[in-house]
């Protein structure tokens, strides 16, 4: 193997070569002679995705990883990046204490006493709704999602009663992929028609029967159309964490979910894992008959 063929870094993927390392500097020294907002880290990103068409399904430009790629570079030394044009703005945590327009009106009994059951992606100032329910209600607080996510309000008779949050599969799971039969190789390769329930949130003053295990049947019905029309992917397996020491799943195996194990207690943080001493376990639900061969083709 020659020294251009080297892999310095592998990031969501991809892997970063001398030869890549090269056109970043080139990159680099060409906003080192811009002006304005072209000097800037975000215009190197940009460009970076542009001159290797590093896309998103959708065909938007993956600058959010990009931007994190040159900071993991310069963090090893490969790369110097030229001063920030602006100080960062996202210390603050949102708090989220203004209160949005819903309904908290306590709802019990069973589900087959009640009406219309809708699921609708958060958009507009639904999102704005999603992101306060999930923060003051759910115990894990709102995820930080970013590049495919899809965020969905659940509403029963005209009230939001749940909040369901979907992302990227995590990248290696070893019970989840003994069971599908990836290979490393093809794990890469086909891991985006796989996505994640990050978040599922049934509000607190809401009582109700058998909505739990109806939610996710009816969300699940029509997630793939759902992704598609939002991320632009395929998708045909569903996969969720839950921490058996706060629940026992029972949710999910009434909606036809299979539970293949234990993680090892480890997260990704960066290109490592570390761990956390938290198993959790492992519950897959496909999205159509012939799942397996759509991970499994090379």
């Amino acid at each position: 193997m020659g020294q251009s063929d080297r892999v310095l870094l592998r990031y969501r993927g991809r892997d970063v070569r001398a030869e890549d390392l090269a056109t970043i500097r080139a990159q680099i020294a060409q906003a080192a002679t811009a002006q304005g907002a072209a000097r800037g880290r975000s215009a190197i990103a940009r460009r970076l995705c542009e001159g290797w068409d590093w896309r998103q399904a959708n065909g938007a430009l993956k600058e959010y990883a990009a931007r994190d790629l040159l900071l993991r570079l310069e963090e090893a030394g490969h790369i110097q990046l030229p001063p920030r044009l602006q100080e960062k703005n996202n210390h603050a945590v949102p708090d989220y204490r203004q209160r949005p327009l819903f309904e908290e009106r306590p709802l019990a009994g069973r589900v087959d006493a009640y009406g219309v059951l809708e699921i609708r992606t958060a958009e507009g100032p639904e999102r704005y709704l999603w992101d306060y329910l999930v923060h003051h209600h759910h115990y894990l607080g709102r995820p930080k999602l970013v590049g495919a996510y899809l965020k969905q309000l659940v509403w029963l008779d005209g009230q939001v009663v749940a909040c369901l949050g979907w992302a990227s599969a995590a990248w290696k799971v070893d019970c989840r992929d003994r069971w599908i039969g990836w290979t490393p190789e093809l794990r890469r390769q086909r891991l985006v028609g796989v996505v994640n329930n990050v978040r599922f949130l049934i509000l607190p003053w809401v009582r109700v029967e058998h909505l739990a295990s109806k939610v996710l049947g009816q969300s699940l019905r029509g997630l793939a159309a759902a992704w598609q029309a939002r991320v632009g992917q395929r998708i045909v397996l569903a996969e969720t964490f839950v921490d058996p020491a706060r629940f026992a799943g029972t949710c999910y195996r009434a909606a036809n979910w299979q539970c293949l194990g234990q993680t090892r207690g480890h997260a990704k943080r960066g290109n490592a894992y570390r761990a956390h001493a938290v198993s959790k376990d492992v519950w897959v639900r496909p999205l159509t008959r012939r799942w397996r061969p759509a991970l499994l083709e090379p």
